[in-house]
C-alpha cells in the first residue's frame, strides 16, 4: 500500500494530520523524534518510526521499506520569541533538517511535497487581507527559516520537478479530542487557560492600536480545520501528473481581536478574570487575516469550525490535563 510520509506527526498539529488522513482512508506512515511530540498522538496501527530528519541514513531505510507516495514535512522549532535567542538551533531543525529530507525524498524518487509553512512568513502587512502574492518581510529567525523552506521546496520544483504545495497556517488551537489537545502553553489560548485557571488576569499586549478595540487582530482557525487542508492538497497532488507549484493560506478569513477572544474564553471556561494591558511587544502586527480564497477556489477546501468551537474544545483538552481547572469552574 502507498503511504504518505508525516514527518513530526507525533506533534500537536502533526497528529491531527495523521488522524484525519488515517481516518479518510489514506495510508500514512509517521517519522518523530518525540522532542516535543508524543507517541500517543499517534494513531494505532500507524508505523511508527522514532527518528530525527536530520538523520538522513535513517531517512533513507524508510523510503526504501515503504512504498512512499509522498511526504508532509511538519518537523520544526515554532516559537517565535525563543527563535531570536537560538537562532542556530532554529535554522539546523527548520532549514538543514528540511534539506536532509529533500535529499532523501530526491534518491528515492518521491515527488509528492507538502510543506508546513506561517503566516510569519509575511512579517506585518499593512493590508486588510493578506494574499500569497505578497512580499514576505518576516521579522523573526522562526519566520525566515520556514520562508526559506519554501525557497528549497521551490528548488526542488524546479531542479527535480517535485510537485509542491506550501500551506501557510494562521492561528491554529482547538482539539479533535481532549486527549489531542495542545499540551504546550506557548500560544494565546493556553496561556489565557493557565491564567484564569491560577485566578489571574489574562494579559493584552497592547491596547492601543488602530483597531476598533485597541486589540491585535488575528485570524484563529481550529486545528481540525487545518488538518483537512492537508488532506486536501494531498489528493490534489495525487490528481496531477505534471509537477505543480503551490502556496495557500489556511485560515478562516475573518479577524477576531485579542480581546474578544479572551472574552470568548472567560464565556467558555466561566472564569471571567477581567485581562490587563502590558505594553506592545516588538515586532508584532496589527493585523493579520488570511485570503482565503485560493484554496477554496483550487482545492474545495474551507474552514469548517467557528471560533467558538476552536475555544470550546481546546478548554476540554485543557480539563483534561488540568483537572483542577474544572473544579475552579465549578467553584464560580
Amino acid at each position: 500500500m502507498k503511504v504518505w510520509l508525516i514527518a513530526g506527526g507525533a506533534g500537536y498539529i502533526g497528529g491531527h494530520v495523521v488522524k484525519s488522513m488515517h481516518d479518510a482512508g489514506e495510508g500514512v506512515i509517521v517519522v518523530d523524534d518525540l522532542s516535543t511530540g508524543s507517541r500517543d498522538n499517534v494513531p494505532e496501527g500507524v508505523p511508527f518510526v522514532q527518528e530525527s530528519i536530520l538523520n538522513g541514513e535513517a531517512l533513507r531505510k524508510v523510503f526504501q521499506e515503504y512504498e512512499v507516495e509522498g511526504v508532509i514535512n511538519m518537523v520544526a522549532r515554532t516559537q517565535v520569541g525563543e527563535s531570536f535567542t537560538r537562532p542556530l538551533d532554529y535554522y539546523q531543525q527548520n532549514v538543514e533538517g528540511f534539506r536532509v529530507l529533500l535529499a532523501a525524498m530526491r534518491q528515492a524518487g518521491v515527488r509528492n511535497l507538502i510543506y508546513s509553512s506561517s503566516a510569519s512568513v509575511y512579517g506585518a502587512p499593512d493590508v486588510d487581507l493578506v494574499t500569497e502574492d505578497l512580499p514576505c518581510h518576516p521579522m523573526s529567525p522562526y519566520g525566515q527559516s520556514k520562508l526559506i523552506g519554501e525557497w528549497l521546496g521551490e528548488a526542488a520544483h524546479t531542479a527535480f520537478d517535485m510537485s509542491v504545495v506550501n500551506l501557510r497556517y494562521f492561528n491554529v488551537a482547538g482539539a479533535v479530542t481532549p486527549a489531542m489537545a495542545d499540551k504546550r502553553v506557548l500560544n494565546l489560548v493556553p496561556m489565557v487557560f493557565e491564567k484564569l485557571t491560577h485566578g489571574r488576569a489574562p494579559v493584552i499586549f497592547g491596547g492601543d492600536y488602530d483597531t476598533p478595540d485597541g486589540t491585535c487582530i488575528r485570524d484563529f482557525i481550529h486545528v481540525a480545520d487545518i488538518a483537512s487542508a492537508h488532506l486536501a492538497a494531498a489528493r490534489h497532488l495525487r490528481a496531477h501528473d505534471d509537477a505543480v507549484l503551490r502556496t495557500y493560506n489556511v485560515g478562516r478569513g475573518e479577524g477576531v481581536s485579542v480581546r474578544a477572544l479572551i472574552s470568548m474564553i472567560c464565556e467558555v471556561s466561566g472564569l471571567s478574570i477581567p485581562p490587563v494591558v502590558a505594553d506592545r511587544r516588538p515586532g508584532d502586527p496589527v493585523k493579520v487575516v488570511a485570503d482565503a480564497r485560493p484554496i477554496q477556489r483550487d482545492l474545495g477546501w474551507k474552514a469548517q469550525h467557528s471560533v467558538f468551537d476552536m475555544v470550546a474544545s481546546a478548554w476540554e483538552g485543557w480539563c483534561a490535563q488540568h483537572p483542577q481547572a474544572r473544579a475552579v469552574q465549578r467553584q464560580v
